[in-house]
């Protein structure tokens, strides 16, 4: 009987947690919200709804946006995220450098920084990330107390696999638990993902993405991988390596779909015309000169991403395909326009209400933000329960 009762209390507080989860969710998706809309659309009672935004207004995660008139009588109080409420920390690991960001409950960015990396062994990131960490809260010290948790993005794949150690991940990681060392070295809970997942969700929360519950991501990092939305949860796979889409083998090169459509790829394509384009700004500025060598990789990687539209599209039915990374805003602008769109895919409806390809919004930093957005919508995305 007291395991059953406990049980029943661990349930009761399960479900009390996620219908917080849910009325945040309600409120960041409104922007401004009265606690009788909230009700209706949760199918939670008024005084349900009530009580939790009591709780959370105590906590300071909720503040009073002034009254609206609905109909007759009392205006309604209008309930707004504090945007100082919460705080999350993203951090990118990549094989060159790591990044920081930290994002209020707003999804706003309050800091970044990036630390240069010649050395990817454990000991020397992690002392990185804590330092960054550290700054971070010297910036905002009000964060401290109100850190919700620390996404970590890291290129894929995890673990040992047959597609390890093909130059676009992090040699030497694949046998670590690194959630664990990430967790000891900050103290904080964290979610760890691939860089793509963490750059589909940063859209969510404060991209293209905004109001799409399930939509593909693909990303450009040293090499290109695809990231998931599926009902506004990240599809992860067995082993957390759902969407490693740059290694599907494609009829073009005789080579696999990152050989050809990847940052590694143009720049390997320019290296042997012996031209330098190690950065993104370097591209950006070959691409204003229209340089042909450049061009003659964008005519093939166009191809490429029509190809791996119609896998995407007629696998996972995705409301858009979002394209981002570590390339020339302008760069990305032309291979959304010129990609040309498979006629024999499910996504091609007269009536679609999205493009079926559009440029991400979020920038270089994408994965960064996305690494925090990860901890960000696990605090405002709940499958409700619906106990009143």
């Amino acid at each position: 009987m007291r395991v059953h009762a406990l049980q029943k209390g661990s349930n009761a507080e399960r479900s009390r947690h996620r219908n917080r989860q849910a009325v945040l969710g309600q409120v960041h998706a409104a922007g401004s919200i009265g606690r009788a809309e909230i009700a209706r659309s949760l199918s939670l009672t008024t005084q349900t709804v009530s009580n939790i935004i009591s709780e959370l207004s105590d906590d300071g995660m909720l503040i009073e946006k002034g009254r609206r008139s609905v109909g007759r009588g009392l205006p309604a109080m209008q309930y707004a995220l504090n945007p100082k409420g919460g705080y999350a920390l993203g951090i990118e690991v990549r094989p060159d450098a790591v990044f920081a960001a930290l994002l209020n409950l707003q999804g706003d960015l309050v800091t970044t920084e990036r630390v240069a990396l010649d050395d990817i062994s454990p000991d020397t990131v992690l002392h990185h990330v804590t330092t960054l960490y550290d700054r971070a809260l010297a910036q905002v010290p009000g964060a401290r107390d109100r850190m919700l948790g620390a996404g970590v993005v890291m290129p894929g794949p995890f673990g040992v696999t047959g597609v390890a150690g093909q130059g676009s991940d992090l040699s030497g990681w694949q046998e670590l638990d690194a959630e664990e060392l990430f967790t000891d070295a900050i103290d904080l809970p964290i979610a760890l993902s691939n860089d793509a997942n963490a750059a589909a969700m940063a859209e969510r929360i404060n991209g293209v993405a905004q109001g799409l519950a399930t939509y593909a991501y693909i990303y450009f990092g040293a090499g290109l991988g695809l990231g998931l939305i599926h009902n506004g949860q990240i599809m992860k796979g067995a082993f957390g390596n759902a969407g490693e889409i740059g290694h599907i083998p494609i009829p073009l090169s005789g080579g696999k779909l990152e050989s050809v459509l990847s940052r590694l790829s143009v720049q390997r394509h320019l290296s042997d015309a012996g031209k330098d384009a190690h950065d993104i700004e370097a591209l950006g500025h070959l691409f204003q000169q229209r340089d042909p060598d450049l061009m003659e990789w964008l005519g093939t990687a166009t191809k490429a991403l029509g190809y791996a539209l119609a896998i995407v599209e007629n696998m996972f039915d995705p409301q858009t395909v979002v394209l981002g990374g570590a390339m020339p805003d302008a760069v990305l602008d032309h291979l959304v326009a010129e990609t040309p769109l498979p006629d024999l895919s499910v996504s091609n409806r007269p009536t679609a209400p999205h493009p079926r390809l559009m440029r991400g919004a979020s920038g270089r930093m994408t994965a960064t933000q996305g690494a925090a957005a990860l901890i960000l919508n696990r605090a405002l995305t709940s499958p409700l329960s619906h106990a009143h």
